[in-house]
């Protein structure tokens, strides 16, 4: 369909029944919508954090900022890389996320290190679910990290459901896995009937919180 038709309105419609929209690449003005038959989710509780990145994440090498550059956030995830050459956020898509987030219903999760941003990624909230979006890294480990500390947050909030559309080899070491597209559809169902919070607060120990 035409992305100029798509509103917010419709892009929440559609995650609450378990789509959601992509481009063929970021020059596409045009979106087509994906309802995977497996369907990747990020089990909250049981949630791995691979031990070198355990040292990553003592050691502090990122400061952590929650929602406070979410368009670079998605803009950083649009840009090209040698395992990336070209990724499905296109214009459209990055104004929609955009407004979502100022309506409260998306959040970024920034890592910056001496005052730039190194990585991050962005998703979009409904009740007690989480959809995550895109990811991106411009210095080593920094979207890990954020991941850790997105996943911090969805545990002390009360999420039900972290849902990454798809298990990628880099999701599947922090325990993503498939599950057939009915049985996402009734933990959605069952995470939309339920609230949540997201923390913006500072962590004082993230992998605490993690293995709690």
């Amino acid at each position: 369909m035409s992305a100029a038709e798509l509103t917010p309105e419709l892009l929440l419609r559609a995650y609450s029944v378990g789509i959601f929209p992509m481009a063929e690449d970021a020059k596409d003005p045009d979106v087509f919508w994906v309802d995977p038959v497996q369907r990747g989710i990020l089990p909250i509780e049981a949630f791995h954090v691979p031990k070198r990145l355990r040292r990553t994440v003592r050691q502090g090498r990122f400061e952590i900022r929650i929602d406070t550059a979410f368009e670079a956030v998605m803009r950083g995830c649009a840009e090209p890389n040698p395992d990336r050459p070209t990724t499905w956020i296109n214009e459209r898509i990055v104004e929609l996320y955009t407004a979502l987030f100022r309506a409260g219903h998306a959040h970024s999760v920034e890592a910056w290190r001496e005052g730039s941003l190194a990585g991050g990624l962005y998703g979009v909230r409904l009740g007690a679910a989480f959809f995550g979006e895109s990811m991106f890294s411009r210095v080593p480990d920094a979207s890990k990290v954020a991941l850790v500390h997105l996943v911090a947050r969805l545990k002390l909030g009360g999420f039900k459901l972290c849902d990454t559309q798809f298990v990628t080899r880099h999701l599947a070491q922090f325990g993503a896995i498939e599950i057939p597209r009915a049985a996402y559809r009734r933990r959605l169902a069952a995470a939309l009937r339920a609230q949540a919070r997201f923390p913006k607060e500072p962590i004082d120990d993230v992998l605490a919180v993690i293995e709690s």
